[in-house]
């Protein structure tokens, strides 16, 4: 019997827009869809768990699988690096899975550029200033960091015209439901 291919969902929003505040229930409110773990080399925050929010690496451990082409897309992000394992999003679509990817604008662009079937979502803020106080409340960077971040964003917000599909995170529970209804109506759509 023959399988039928999982569909990647790719979602990327600027740093404080909400997008994990938003994946978070979507996955826990629909099981069968599996989150991508990505790779990186920055420190872990109070609260994160390796293995579940992110891969927590070396930079020389990092660099061995960039030369082992074992990341489908990765980056260099302010000073750390972040990359998506392949092996892990491979295995999951062929078991006919559906995965989450929750990456930056850049990485997610490149996914699709290797996934040309793969649905790019992206989150943003109501508006910039309401990005910047997120992050300035959030209080987890350094003033240079926040600096780059928010320089970063402006970037990220140019972007947006590149993706499938647009949440504006102003109702956190209007934004699950929006991003609900657009990756259910690519599942049920086959």
């Amino acid at each position: 019997m023959n399988i039928k291919q999982g569909h990647i969902f790719v979602i990327s929003a600027p740093s404080g827009a909400g997008k994990t505040s938003i994946i978070r229930p979507f996955l826990q409110q629909n099981q069968d869809f599996v989150y991508s773990v990505s790779a990186t080399t920055r420190i872990r925050r109070d609260g994160e768990e390796h293995g579940v929010d992110y891969f927590f690496i070396s930079i020389d451990e990092f660099q061995k699988k960039l030369e082992n082409n074992e990341f489908l897309e990765w980056e260099q992000v302010y000073d750390y690096y972040y990359g998506t394992l392949r092996s892990f999003v491979e295995k999951t679509i062929s078991a006919g899975k559906h995965i989450v990817i929750e990456v930056d604008v850049k990485g997610a662009l490149s996914i699709k550029r290797k996934y040309p079937e793969a649905y790019l979502i992206f989150i943003e803020p109501p508006a910039f200033e309401d990005l910047e106080k997120r992050l300035r409340y959030r209080n987890t960077e350094s003033a240079e960091d926040l600096k780059k971040r928010l320089d970063r964003a402006l970037m990220e917000l140019g972007e947006k015209s590149k993706f499938d599909f647009s949440i504006v995170n102003q109702d956190l529970t209007k934004a699950i439901d929006a991003l609900t209804k657009y990756i259910y109506s690519k599942v049920q759509g086959e």
